[in-house]
């Protein structure tokens, strides 16, 4: 239906009804902006939620539990969710709320065109409509003032006391307004037709005009709004497929927790490489009092005891004793208040438990490798720079590069060494770890240990006030803490009838007392050999010229093996 032919009486309610559509645009494009600030915080606020929960650690002390890495996996793709938010916010502000606010300055514009058109036909309308009633009122005037004239000269006419002249006179004042009446009759009528022919326009040609341009207007925002719904909607529907892929990788990481390999991953982080204790022997005190009882005495041995004793006879294995095991009865109870102070950590990693040493020196191995690759990288990037200097001077002085590249060597020279030095550390863990096995019971690792000092860590003292420091060259290095070794705690070793082989031989640094059982004086620069290496608790075993044996921190002295009896 056209607004020309159905509304040409109504030019003041369209000029409402189309302000009314702008205004319900404005709103729309106000809503899409609230929306879209929602979208924006939402954004940001999921971010922030994203940050506050990721770890803030170095990459190196990150776990690896499948739950941890799966956890940060979500994380991950949340923060990649609230981008797909951000992309929608601005989806909305370009194709929506932008649009919107430009097509309404538009169709301000337009609208008020339209209408100025229409009020310029109404104006002129209404100027031929007074021009036409200003004609119709003077043809009525004339026609009432020739009626007055007829009337006076009819009377004069009729009486007569009249004179001639005043009759000729009222009779020549009758012609000339039945004369100027028919004057304003005929211009009054060509008014009056005038004036027909612009309504006609007015109301047949210009307004349905006007009207039609503000209903194609019209139309067109209601056509603007339902493609701007649209486009709202697409905003939407544009980011669901990188929405389920989001929601996709949450729910492969919930599938990737794995608590087999967690529980594996607790093992190789906490894993000492120690071998368990040994079972506590039985000790029979009752062996100095008289053997006064009777063959049904009951005797203090355990029956199992006694029962291996005469299937076996005497045991050529040394027994663990009570001294060398109760270091360890804090792995499946309390800790005791002296293990609470740590020794400090050491350049080789060795107050560490072998099996976290090696996997310490492997990591940093790595790290030393993966930096001298760098330092190689940068060095040959300047021999590059150097060469193009070289043939181009204009580009640089090439004698310019030379610190750097110096700088550079020196550092891969540093490098290289203290790759070398944890690849000999590290050896030396493989070493112990693949032969500690053969050569020693499984309890000897803490029969030469002193009482009061954690045989597997080697890194706690029975004296809290005293802690185990490996001395580097330094003066005045601290005393080791007194050891109070059981009685039994070094027969198992010193009872052997062959003399252990000598493997290599050490130069005291320091002078050490050797007060404590097993242990052994020596004096600063003393030569000592050895004849069993250090098993990862900081004690080495040497013996003297003089043939007297004992054990000497290994801190204290500098040790040159053998090369044909390294690891025998």
């Amino acid at each position: 239906m056209s607004w020309g032919t159905e509304l040409w009486d109504q030019f003041d309610n369209l000029d409402k009804h189309t302000q009314w559509g702008i205004d319900f645009l404005e709103r729309y494009a106000k809503f899409v902006k609230e929306r879209l600030e929602v979208e924006q915080n939402y954004a940001k606020q999921l971010r922030n939620l994203v940050k506050k929960y990721c770890p803030k650690r170095s990459k190196d002390d990150e776990p690896r539990f499948t739950s941890c890495l799966s956890f940060y996996s979500i994380l991950n793709e949340l923060n990649d969710y609230a981008g797909q938010r951000e992309l929608v916010a601005e989806e909305m502000a370009l194709k929506v709320y932008n649009e919107l606010m430009r097509y309404s300055q538009d169709l301000k514009a337009e609208r008020k065109h339209h209408l100025q058109e229409g009020r310029k036909a109404q104006q002129y309308l209404d100027q031929c409509w007074k021009q036409m009633d200003n004609s119709k009122k003077k043809f009525e005037r004339e026609c009432k003032e020739a009626e007055k004239s007829q009337l006076n000269y009819e009377r004069l006419d009729s009486d007569i006391n009249a004179t001639k002249s005043e009759v000729e006179k009222a009779k020549n004042q009758f012609y000339m307004r039945t004369h100027m009446a028919d004057e304003s009759k005929n211009e009054y009528a060509a008014q009056l037709q005038n004036f027909n022919g612009e309504q006609w326009k007015h109301f047949n040609n210009a307004i349905p005009h006007i009207f039609k341009n503000l209903q194609h207007m019209d139309e067109r925002r209601t056509v603007k709004l339902g493609e701007t719904y649209r486009s709202f909607a697409e905003a939407e529907r544009k980011v669901i497929p990188i929405i389920s892929k989001c929601l996709d990788g949450m729910v492969t990481a919930a599938k990737a927790v794995d608590e087999k390999k967690d529980s594996s991953l607790v093992v190789e982080s906490f894993k000492s490489g120690f071998e368990p204790p040994g079972d506590f022997p039985f000790e029979d005190f009752s062996q100095n009092l008289s053997g006064t009882g009777s063959d049904g005495t009951i005797s203090n041995t355990p029956k199992g005891e006694r029962e291996r004793d005469v299937v076996q006879g005497p045991r050529s294995e040394p027994k663990p004793t009570l001294g060398k095991a109760k270091n360890k009865l804090w792995l499946f109870g309390k800790k005791p208040k002296w293990s609470v102070k740590m020794a400090p950590s050491l350049e080789d990693f060795s107050h560490l438990p072998p099996e976290q040493r090696r996997k310490r020196l492997q990591q940093r191995i790595e790290e030393l490798s993966r930096e001298l690759q760098k330092q190689m990288d940068q060095r040959d990037a300047l021999n590059k720079m150097k060469d193009v200097y070289e043939k181009n001077p204009q580009m640089g002085d090439p004698t310019s590069l030379q610190p750097k590249i110096s700088e550079t060597i020196c550092n891969m020279e540093k490098l290289r060494s203290e790759i070398h030095k944890n690849e000999t550390w590290l050896s030396e863990v493989e070493g112990k770890q693949s032969s500690r096995g053969d050569r020693r019971p499984s309890t000897d690792n803490h029969q030469h240990t002193p009482q009061g000092r954690e045989s597997p860590e080697g890194s706690y003292t029975d004296d809290t006030s005293q802690e185990h420091h490996t001395p580097h060259r330094r003066p005045g290095p601290t005393q080791p803490a007194n050891r109070n070794p059981d009685l039994h705690e070094f027969d198992d070793e010193f009872d052997d009838d062959d003399p252990l082989p000598v493997i290599g031989h050490c130069k005291a640094l320091y002078y050490f007392d050797g007060k404590n059982e097993g242990t052994l004086m020596m004096a600063e620069d003393e030569v000592l050999y050895i004849i069993e290496e250090d098993k990862g608790d900081g004690w080495t075993r040497a013996r003297k010229q003089s043939g007297e044996e004992g054990y000497v921190p290994t801190s204290y002295v500098e040790i040159t093996m053998e090369k044909n009896s390294k690891g025998s």
